[in-house]
């Protein structure tokens, strides 16, 4: 049977230590005043247990939970980069209540932490209002042809277990993925019934709101960690109709 690695280091410490108390005893004689510290290292034990079990440990996965952040914020990165800003740009044209906010979310380089909380609060109350209907049929079948390229990666997306960590972007990749199905699921957008039409604002309302809420969460992580990144991501600013690629 192979022994596990950490059995044989508990079984060496505790050797070591058997070792070292038999080397005092041979050196000093004096098996009272060993047998008194033995008894002070045991009454200190529950102590020690508490400070590497609710100190130690908590620094460690206080660590590891900041990599696992870094490593998502990398996948929603992705996101953004391969569908989530382009989706913004496509559906705010079309979204009658986004003049309402495009002012607030002209992200800046002299933004500051509680500039995001503001500017958050109005998103968690802001509704948007995208009404479909048959004059609507060019723009959902661009919108369908666009998600349905990237549904593959989508999908990938949702397989990493580590997004379990991060709720809200996990129902807004959910919400995302459910209209994607909804839009491919139909031929055409000719002639659909009114309520198949509320139906399918529903679906995109919720999708471009928890996305617009996403993109603003990201956006502060970029401005904090990566100014190059920032900086990038204000010149393609889905929501600045003055914002420009080239560096002025």
């Amino acid at each position: 049977m192979k022994i596990n690695w950490r059995v044989k280091l508990g079984i060496m410490l505790i050797l070591s230590s058997v070792l070292l108390y038999i080397l005092v005893y041979l050196i000093f004689k004096d098996a009272k005043h060993e047998l008194f510290y033995i008894g002070i290292d045991l009454a200190f034990l529950p102590l020690e247990v508490l400070i590497v079990v609710l100190v130690i440990e908590a620094a460690i996965t206080a660590r590891e939970k900041s990599i696992l952040l870094e490593k998502l914020n990398m996948v929603i990165g992705a996101f953004f980069s391969e569908v989530g800003t382009e989706f913004l740009e496509k559906v705010s044209k079309h979204e009658i209540n986004t003049e309402r906010i495009r002012e607030d979310l002209k992200i800046g380089q002299d933004w500051s932490e509680d500039k995001f909380k503001r500017v958050m609060a109005k998103i968690r109350a802001y509704d948007p209002r995208i009404p479909l209907d048959e004059g609507k049929s060019p723009f959902l079948d661009d919108l369908r042809i666009f998600l349905g390229e990237r549904r593959r990666f989508m999908l990938r997306l949702l397989e990493n277990p580590n997004l379990l960590e991060h709720e809200s972007f996990t129902d807004m990749l959910w919400a995302i993925f459910h209209l994607t199905e909804e839009l491919e699921k139909r031929i055409s957008f000719d002639n659909l019934p009114k309520t198949d039409y509320e139906h399918l604002e529903g679906d995109l309302e919720r999708a471009y709101k928890s996305v617009v809420s996403e993109w603003l969460k990201y956006m502060e992580h970029l401005m904090g960690n990566y100014p190059y990144l920032f900086s990038l991501a204000i010149r393609t600013n889905p929501f600045d109709p003055e914002a420009r690629i080239h560096v002025i």
